[in-house]
């Protein structure tokens, strides 16, 4: 717990930033089933003449506040959480949407795994959420857009490879933790865990999984020195009573 307080603290003024985005290079994927107009999602990146668009962790937050529970809205939000999580980065991430928008067990999927997710049943969402095309690293980002509950509810978080590299750098095992190799008990058992560690640590669950994305598995801090990370304030675009002990390896 000393190690990640230290990064809390080393880490605070650093800023989550909007992610930058090309609707070129999604309008060809999105088009045929009718999704195109969510690139208008977020504001112009004001930098370049490229068409570039940025959208922010709140666009998706406001964006789930408008849509219904119409099949067609939630296909819009999680397009909008697949642009969101892609930005100009992984070039696959068209191409994965796509495919998911393709599979025609996406409604069903969504409808229910939101459910679940608000109802707190995380460990049924993760079971469930099965479309072409989109990992764990993506739905835990739906999982995560679509819930509305109050942050002390132990509301779902992202768990993709970055966050997962951080948490095996600070010796953390989701399967020592949860006591079984069950990727949902798992999951759960992670966001339990991370809900935690906020509370005990005066922060919010959702800026602890960003830390720990933002971090990469960079957590020992001789090694953050030498990125030129180690003061001042800088900005990124990557993008219960009794609280579970964070033990350290070595």
């Amino acid at each position: 717990m000393e190690q990640l307080q230290r990064l809390v603290v080393r880490y605070r003024d650093c800023e989550q930033t909007p992610v930058r985005f090309r609707p070129g290079t999604w309008r060809s994927r999105l088009d045929p089933h009718g999704a195109a107009h969510v690139l208008d999602i977020g504001v112009e990146y004001a930098n370049g003449s490229s068409g570039d668009r940025l959208i922010s962790r709140g666009d998706l937050v406001d964006l789930r506040d408008r849509v219904g529970d119409d099949p067609d809205s939630l296909r819009d939000l999680f397009v909008a959480v697949m642009i969101w999580g892609s930005g100009t980065t992984n070039g696959r991430g068209p191409r994965y949407t796509e495919a998911a928008l393709s599979d025609a067990r996406m409604p069903a999927v969504l409808q229910t795994t939101r459910e679940a997710v608000r109802q707190g049943d995380l460990r049924e969402a993760y079971r469930r959420f099965v479309l072409s095309g989109v990992g764990r690293s993506f739905f835990t980002k739906w999982f995560a857009a679509v819930d509305e509950r109050d942050g002390m509810c132990g509301r779902a978080l992202i768990l993709d490879d970055r966050v997962f590299r951080s948490l095996n750098a600070l010796g953390w095992s989701s399967w020592k933790a949860a006591g079984t190799r069950h990727w949902p008990t798992r999951y759960a058992t992670y966001v339990s865990f991370v809900h935690g560690w906020a509370s005990s640590l005066g922060v919010t669950a959702d800026r602890l999984e960003w830390l720990l994305f933002h971090l990469n598995g960079r957590v020992d801090e001789p090694e953050l020195g030498k990125l030129g990370l180690s003061g001042g304030k800088f900005r990124t675009d990557l993008r219960r009573s009794s609280v579970p002990a964070l033990v350290i390896r070595g």
